[in-house]
């Protein structure tokens, strides 16, 4: 009983045991339900799959199952970046153990009865289970705004004038940074403008939630389920459709933009970079938000316009961190060195993949997502309405599950840096998820625009190799993977495994703070 009890207090009361439950658990029904995709049923396995578990899978309802399954992942994705903030950022600890435990109960919830209710026969209790995982989840973000509320003269920056002569003072504990002086780090009358840029980021998630839960309140009373792809030729469009499509743009960039600002925090982003970047994404986030929400109302018109202005000063901010974090790395890694070449400069920047992955994700995510997504809006009508429906679909899908994908590894390099892997296996680990991952968002990026520069009838020999590229990819991703869950696996059924000095150290950080 005591080898249960240990165990299930660390994988449920810790963070490192919190993110490996629900990486674990993202990477059992990745590799699951990606059995059902189309080059599995081409070998297949997909027929397999669906006869040993046992799966009902009416063609009818495949819009339904999708929605619940991106559901059941995306919250798992949310719980990761909470947990991540509670343990980032000072709040009060009653708010850190009802929010992580809220979110917990929450995303499992969701994730085992969605699906259940979805791919293994409709069980409605099983639906109503799914609609109390996201309802527990929204109220552990209603809670996550509340701890971080900017204006808690306890989490604030002190002020100058309260300094000694010369400012050389460390910002004191309740900031939650290490080291640094008060003056490195972005502030407004004494609130701290990063704490801000977290809450602003929280409250409008909550908001853009509402945005989604409203259509999904009225499945049958007369509102049908449907893919957003499905339907982006329509001349005309409901109010309920466009609050959907509103809904799965926003959250997905919101997912991305509090990673962000996760990844300046883990970084200890300042100086006057930091300063520039945290008011540009405060500002962006909140723009970016009006004109999603404005797609629903009389604003529909210039809705996209105050989108695109709304994203700019976010995708500012992160180039700012990006400009700040490879001086940094370059700085750090030729310290020793009076006048250190170019080529060294790039061995500096290049030495630590998980310090240099995340900001080289965000740049590589500007050729594969963001750039092609600007291209395709500026060049709807003249180039990508031309093409055949089918071509538009797979440009849209893909700029959606590259932009997933993205966030997902950027999350693997801070939890690999979390486990405090180092030597070779720290570089193995990281440089495999830039190259398995690089290979398949680049293979995936020439088939979204494979049109622009080869004909359909000459397509099929590209098409083939993109797709072993893209499958190479990925599975080298699940295999890497794969191998961290078992290392974890069979280090918890030791007595005194890994886990247990983890354990102790969150303890001890606690006691500090």
């Amino acid at each position: 009983m005591q080898f249960v009890k240990t165990r299930f207090n660390y994988l449920f009361n810790s963070t490192k045991g919190l993110i490996l439950v629900a990486i674990a658990m993202i990477g059992l029904v990745t590799a699951t339900w990606g059995m059902l995709s189309g080059p599995m049923a081409e070998m297949g396995v997909r027929d397999w799959l669906v006869k040993t578990l046992g799966m009902d899978l009416l063609q009818a309802e495949r819009e339904g199952r999708i929605v619940i399954l991106y559901h059941a992942i995306a919250m798992a994705v949310v719980a990761i970046e909470t947990y991540i903030i509670t343990s980032l950022l000072p709040m009060k600890p009653f708010f850190k153990m009802v929010i992580n435990l809220l979110i917990t109960a929450g995303y499992i919830l969701t994730m085992i009865f969605g699906l259940g209710f979805a791919y293994f026969g409709h069980n409605w209790a099983f639906h109503g289970l799914y609609i109390t995982g996201l309802s527990l989840i929204f109220f552990a973000g209603v809670l996550l705004c509340v701890a971080l509320w900017p204006w808690d003269k306890e989490y604030g920056m002190p002020s100058s004038s309260a300094l000694p002569r010369g400012g050389r003072e460390l910002l004191p504990s309740r900031t939650g940074r290490g080291a640094g002086r008060e003056g490195d780090y972005a502030t407004f009358k004494g609130v701290n403008l990063e704490r801000l840029a977290f809450f602003a980021t929280a409250v409008t998630t909550v908001i853009s939630a509402l945005f989604g839960a409203v259509p999904g309140a009225y499945f049958g009373n007369g509102f049908e389920v449907f893919l957003a792809e499905n339907i982006i030729r329509y001349p005309e469009k409901s109010v309920m459709e466009y609050s959907v499509i509103g809904h799965l743009h926003i959250m997905l960039a919101l997912i991305a933009i509090m990673l962000t600002l996760i990844i300046g925090r883990w970084l200890d982003f300042k100086g006057i970079w930091q300063k520039i970047a945290m008011p540009l994404m405060i500002l962006g986030t909140i723009v970016l938000n009006l004109g999603v929400w404005g797609v629903v109302t009389p604003l529909e018109p210039v809705a996209h316009m105050i989108i695109y202005v709304g994203a700019t000063p976010s995708m500012l901010a992160a180039l700012f961190l990006l400009i700040w974090s490879w001086n940094k790395l370059i700085r750090d890694g030729t310290a020793h060195l009076a006048k250190p070449s170019l080529g060294q400069k790039l061995a500096a920047l290049v030495r630590d993949p998980l310090k240099f992955g995340p900001t080289w994700q965000m740049l590589f995510m500007n050729f594969t997502t963001s750039g092609i997504g600007i291209f395709m809006a500026v060049r709807l009508d003249e180039i990508f309405r031309v093409w055949p429906a089918r071509e538009e679909r797979i440009e849209l899908t893909g700029h959606w599950h590259a932009l997933s994908a993205i966030i997902a590894t950027i999350i693997l390099f801070y939890y690999g840096d979390m486990l405090g892997l180092k030597g070779k296996i720290r570089q193995l680990y990281g440089w495999s998820i830039i190259v398995f991952s690089d290979i398949a968002l680049a293979a995936v990026t020439v088939f979204e625009m494979k049109r622009l520069f080869i004909s359909e009838a000459e397509q099929q020999p590209l098409v083939n190799g993109l797709m072993l590229a893209l499958d190479f990819g990925l599975g080298m991703l699940m295999v890497l993977l794969a191998v961290v869950l078992v290392w974890r696996l069979v280090d918890l059924f030791k007595p005194k495994g890994r886990w247990t000095e983890e354990q102790g150290q969150e303890l001890s950080q606690e006691v500090v703070k």
